[in-house]
């Protein structure tokens, strides 16, 4: 009788997406997401990178400004717990970045994961490709309501902006 395999799934790619963010234009992972996929502390994961910066050109990597940082927990950070997590600034890290991860960390489930997430970029990466057409008939739409909107927008100006005549008082008048 042959024994059947069961497969393990380490991360699920729903979990990996919900971490990557748009920030500067490029699609990234912050560090203490990453940490919490290796299942190790974010400063284990920062000092490795910090030993081996000669493998995290800026294009691979960058840490967030202040600003980047505000913004960031404005739009994704939804409860006060996750907010007090972030006491400096992260690094975000691109799929290049990712994949050099694997290198740092020397552990199986370090290699296993960034498999998983590299994966996950690449699938991201066929989606949009393959979703062109649709983007722009979105982009189109875009246009289109941006422009209905501006004339409602530019009709409600216009009625602020027009000045009010006195009303006359109805009813007897004693001057």
């Amino acid at each position: 009788m042959e024994k059947q395999k069961i497969s393990t799934v380490l991360v699920h790619e729903e979990k990996i997406i919900k971490k990557i963010y748009l920030i500067r234009g490029r699609k990234v992972m912050l560090d203490r997401d990453l940490a919490a996929l290796y299942k190790v502390q974010t400063k284990v994961l920062n000092q490795a990178v910090k030993r081996n910066m000669k493998r995290f050109p800026k294009e691979f990597m960058f840490q967030l400004t202040k600003k980047e940082l505000e913004n960031w927990r404005s739009q994704y950070v939804t409860s006060n717990q996750e907010k007090m997590g972030l006491r400096r600034r992260p690094y975000a890290f691109n799929e290049q970045g990712v994949a050099m991860l694997s290198s740092v960390l020397n552990s199986n489930r370090a290699i296993e994961v960034n498999i998983a997430i590299i994966k996950t970029f690449v699938k991201l990466r066929e989606i949009i490709s393959t979703h062109k057409d649709l983007r722009r008939k979105i982009e189109k739409m875009e246009e289109k309501y941006d422009y209905q909107f501006k004339v409602v927008f530019d009709a409600i100006k216009e009625l602020l902006e027009t000045p009010e005549k006195p009303k006359k008082k109805i009813g007897f008048h004693h001057e």
